[in-house]
């Protein structure tokens, strides 16, 4: 059998975990291959962290803390001078893509992600913790290393940016409307 955390086996929390991890990461990095490998290195991270685990938040949020701490790592690595840590830097703008590309992801989804694009780097990631992954304020104040309050207050101002520039894009949803 494999390392355990209390009761939990590390195979049983790359197993429920390692695809969420996995697709965070690649919202950041927009890059398959590199979020494949920075997951593995998450969860490397993981098993040689084990004795530091304290159990004060949940193995959920450690393991995001770790992906994101993880990722910034790499780009700390590739751009040592420039890091500006940002979800789907390196993803295509909607613009370079094929005609039949955006109507496989559909109007409204290709307009949310341009929107998205545009945000500053730290609106998006407090979006796509909050919204897409749906972790709870106190989940993501964890993950971010801030109070909840600052999530709190952060969310307000990342959702406003995000609908105006919807607005700005003519993406009508009522989930957005003021």
């Amino acid at each position: 059998m494999g390392e355990e955390w209390g009761n939990v086996q590390l195979e049983d929390l790359y197993e429920q975990y390692s695809d969420a991890i996995f697709r965070f990461v690649l919202l950041h990095t927009g890059d398959s291959q590199h979020a494949e490998d920075i997951t593995q290195e998450v969860f490397i991270r993981a098993y040689k962290g084990l004795g530091q685990f304290e159990g004060r938040s949940s193995y959920k949020t450690w393991l995001y803390t770790i992906a994101r701490n993880t990722t910034h790592d790499f780009y700390r690595k590739k751009r040592p001078i420039a890091f500006l840590p940002s979800f789907f830097q390196n993803q295509p703008e909607v613009t370079e893509m094929t005609p039949s590309e955006i109507a496989e992801l559909g109007e409204g989804v290709a307009l949310l992600y341009e929107a998205l694009s545009k945000l500053k780097p730290h609106y998006r990631e407090i979006i796509v913790l909050r919204q897409i992954k749906e972790f709870s304020i106190k989940e993501t104040a964890e993950v971010l290393g801030c109070s909840e309050a600052k999530v709190k207050s952060t969310t307000h101002r990342a959702m406003a940016a995000l609908k105006k520039e919807l607005n700005v894009e003519g993406f009508q949803h009522e989930s957005v409307q003021s």
